[in-house]
C-alpha cells in the first residue's frame, strides 16, 4: 500500500466535496488528509486528498473523480515534484523543569509558540510530513495535550499552474 496526494480543482459549488470524498468512501479508502480552500479565482475550489491504498485503485477513483460534472482537474502529486506542506496547532504539557526542553525543540523545529501557561506551551509547526511527524514524536514524551492539523496541502513545484481542462 502506497501514499498518494491529489490535486483536484472543482467549481466551488454546494456538495462538489461530498460528491468527491463520497467516491472514496464507496470503494472502502479512507483518506487520510483532506484540505479544500478557494483558489486564486472565487468561483474555483482546490482539494488536496491523501489516501493510502492500491495503485490501480486509486487511478480508477481518479478517472471516477474526474468524470463528476463540477471536476474541472485532478492530478496526482509526487513527493518529488510538489510542494506539500500541512499545519499543525499542539499543545504540550510541561513544568518548570521541561519547559527549557520544549521551547529548545520548538526552536529547532522553527515552531512558532503561540500560547504559553503554567502547565502548557501551545506551538504552530508547518512543514513536510517527515517534519512535523518527527517533531510530534519527540514532543509526544513531554505530553500532547491537544492537537489540531489541517491536513497536507500541496501544489506542483514550476512555474506551470494547475489550469482547468474542462
Amino acid at each position: 500500500m502506497e501514499r498518494y496526494t491529489l490535486g483536484i480543482l472543482v467549481n466551488n459549488q454546494p456538495g462538489v466535496l461530498s460528491r468527491v470524498v463520497g467516491l472514496f468512501s464507496r470503494r472502502g479508502y479512507n483518506i487520510d488528509s483532506l484540505s479544500v480552500g478557494e483558489t486564486e479565482k472565487k468561483e474555483v475550489s482546490r482539494i488536496t486528498i491523501v489516501v493510502t491504498g492500491d495503485r490501480q485503485i486509486v487511478e480508477q477513483i481518479e478517472k471516477q473523480v474526474e468524470k463528476l460534472h463540477d471536476v474541472k482537474r485532478v492530478v496526482e502529486l509526487t513527493m518529488q515534484g510538489s510542494i506539500q506542506t500541512e499545519l499543525v496547532l499542539v499543545k504540550v504539557s510541561t513544568t518548570p523543569k521541561t519547559r527549557a526542553a520544549v521551547v529548545e525543540l520548538s526552536e529547532i523545529y522553527k515552531a512558532k509558540i503561540m500560547d504559553v501557561t503554567e502547565s502548557t506551551l501551545t506551538m504552530r509547526i508547518t512543514g513536510n510530513a517527515d517534519k512535523v511527524s518527527t517533531f510530534l514524536h519527540l514532543v509526544r514524551p513531554y505530553g500532547i495535550t491537544e492537537l489540531v492539523r489541517t491536513g497536507i496541502t500541496a501544489m506542483e513545484r514550476g512555474s506551470q499552474a494547475m489550469v482547468s481542462n474542462k
